[in-house]
């Protein structure tokens, strides 16, 4: 069983923000294998349902970006999944040009707090990860409200596209092929 988790922030006034692709992602990867996202557990909206043979569970943490351990350490205990190769998280980076996406099997924080919290909160840097681009932070801009706001219309549909080769590389690493998702969009 893997256990996805798509970061961002709670309510209407986030929706669609630069911090919230991990949302829109499982909204994507949500809409094409037909699982309802429908579900209150784990301080999360979740959803249970089949990526090719394998059992996932799509959980959206509710609890904002920055303690979004607390709702994927619960999930993890729960379903007493091995964060090393049964976990994976998405979540939106600023030092890759919006349309870009890049997958690793483990690593720092790299300064992300939702990143942060999950490794704090899970114990371990061990998981994989997906991270879609939203762009550099022009010089000026205090970064909350860089990451808090939207992007403009050809930046989101760079997005977009990201959104599709994100849940194309989800395909691959929960059939057990991370070197290829790693290979296809590195």
């Amino acid at each position: 069983m893997y256990i996805i988790a798509g970061l961002g922030n709670p309510g209407k006034k986030y929706e669609h923000t630069r911090h919230n692709v991990g949302f829109d992602v499982m909204d994507v990867l949500a809409e094409k294998y037909n699982i309802r996202m429908d579900e209150k557990k784990y301080k999360a909206i979740c959803g249970k349902g089949m990526i090719g043979s394998e059992k996932v569970v799509l959980v959206k943490p509710q609890t904002f970006m920055n303690l979004s351990g607390e709702s994927i350490a619960e999930a993890v205990n729960f379903y007493k999944v091995d964060p090393a190769s049964e976990l994976l998280v998405i979540f939106d980076d600023i030092s890759l040009a919006p349309g870009r996406i890049r997958i690793r099997k483990k690593g720092s924080a790299g300064g992300h707090n939702g990143i942060k919290n999950i490794i704090a909160q899970v114990g371990t840097e061990q998981f994989a990860r997906i991270k879609v681009g939203v762009g550099e932070k022009p010089q000026g801009w205090d970064l909350a409200d860089y990451v808090l706001g939207h992007m403009d219309k050809a930046d989101r549909k760079l997005a977009e596209e990201a959104f599709l080769d994100a849940v194309s590389a989800v395909e691959l690493i929960v059939d057990g092929k991370i070197e290829q998702a790693m290979n296809d969009y590195n």
